[in-house]
């Protein structure tokens, strides 16, 4: 079967993180007394973009004299643009200019639990290739939390522009974090890693889900299966859109429709998915599998399934999303697609450096291919072993 390999153990992992709440603040003055000229407040791609009512990234198209973008377009962001007196801080190839050999790897602060970013697996994995390709090209890795008072002090762009850091990696963001807006590509080198924006303008590297979840849902279809869950994460941004996409045309393509409480949010946690696959078998007594998007949430519903009774895979097939390192030390050994993350990470790191170096101007978007690692948490459906073996009698 295409993209399928048998059992291999590699190191991998998975995560949650909330949203950051971005706050602001404001200067006040002294009625009374002479007022002193106030700094005025530097204008942004995002405030040209929304005034114009375009794209941040045809802003920065605009802006960088692209010619993709029409005629009229372009004169309405720059006529918007000098009205509200944009002034690019940097000349618009800073490139050869900088010295700093420092990589900035950017993480979400967690609000959830008290777990670093920087132990979790998932992260790990991409963390351990970035390093590797950074040392082996000369360059050495910072790591910042994001939190919203490192947002509010704007030092996510100062890290560039004061000389700390070459560029940046972003890792665990999505189109909900607002602070991606303020990066300008002509002025910040950045790489967005494993989460799909859609900012067209930054460079992007990341698995592919979308292939990856072809290949669960086809093995588990051609098991027998019909009534298969999902576990999923509303925190997954594009990628595990992209998964429920793929399994809701999967389920049409075989005439099995999925019904109320069929997918249900494991939040990219153990207990998560234990809750979720709870959910999913007490609504839906005869589902005979569960993908899930991430293999914290699949060893939740292995453990669910345990408690109410079912055998996996006997009763019911579980499969994940990563080939963590301990998911093939499971009982049973669990079947996931693998993510190549420190191949992910290492490649966003050469790109980001080619991005700093002036060797590359184009945009890049790439995705690495995954594989289906087959172990023992799936078999065939259990209404067909049932079917076979009544036939034998």
């Amino acid at each position: 079967m295409h993209g399928i390999v048998e059992d291999t153990t590699r190191s991998g992992a998975e995560t949650r993180f909330d949203q950051l709440a971005i706050a602001g603040g404001n200067g006040n003055g002294n009625a009374g007394k002479v007022r002193q000229p106030r700094r005025q407040k530097a204008v942004r791609l995002c405030d040209i973009a929304r005034t114009a009512g375009v794209s941040i990234a045809t802003v920065s198209l605009v802006l960088s004299e692209n010619p993709r973008i029409s005629a009229a377009t372009q004169q309405r962001v720059r006529r918007v643009s000098q009205r509200l007196g944009y002034r690019p801080m940097r000349s618009p190839q800073p490139a050869p200019t900088r010295t700093s050999t420092a990589l900035a790897v950017l993480l979400p602060a967690q609000a959830a639990d008290e777990r670093s970013s920087l132990s979790d697996a998932y992260f790990g994995e991409l963390i351990g290739g970035i390093s590797e390709q950074a040392s082996a090209m000369g360059y050495n890795v910072l790591f910042e939390r994001v939190s919203a008072e490192y947002i509010r002090r704007r030092r996510h762009i100062m890290m560039i522009d004061d000389g700390g850091a070459a560029g940046a990696l972003l890792l665990g963001f999505s189109d909900h974090h607002r602070f991606i807006d303020e990066f300008e590509p002509a002025r910040h080198p950045i790489v967005v890693v494993d989460n799909k924006l859609e900012r067209g303008d930054l460079d992007f590297v990341g698995c592919d889900y979308h292939a990856g979840a072809q290949q669960a849902m086809n093995y588990l279809l051609q098991l027998g299966h019909r009534k298969i869950g999902l576990i999923v994460s509303s925190a997954g941004g594009r990628n595990v859109r992209d998964v429920v996409a793929v399994y809701r045309s999967a389920m049409a393509e075989h005439g099995a429709r999925p019904g109320e409480g069929l997918i249900v949010d494991g939040q990219f946690t153990e207990a998560g998915g234990d809750e979720a696959a709870d959910k999913i078998l007490r609504r839906h007594r005869d589902v005979t599998a569960i993908l899930s998007t991430c293999d914290n949430t699949a060893i939740g519903a292995i453990h669910a399934a345990g408690r109410r009774g079912k055998s996996v895979p006997r009763d019911l097939s579980i499969v994940g999303f990563g080939n963590l390192r301990h998911a093939a030390f499971l009982n049973p050994a669990l079947t996931t697609v693998q993510l190549p993350l420190q191949q992910v990470g290492a490649r966003a790191c050469q790109r980001l450096i080619e991005r700093i170096s002036g060797k590359r101007k184009e945009v890049t978007s790439e995705l690495l291919p995954t594989h289906l690692i087959l172990r023992n948490s799936s078999a065939l459906a259990n209404d067909l072993s049932i079917s076979a073996d009544s036939s034998a009698a």
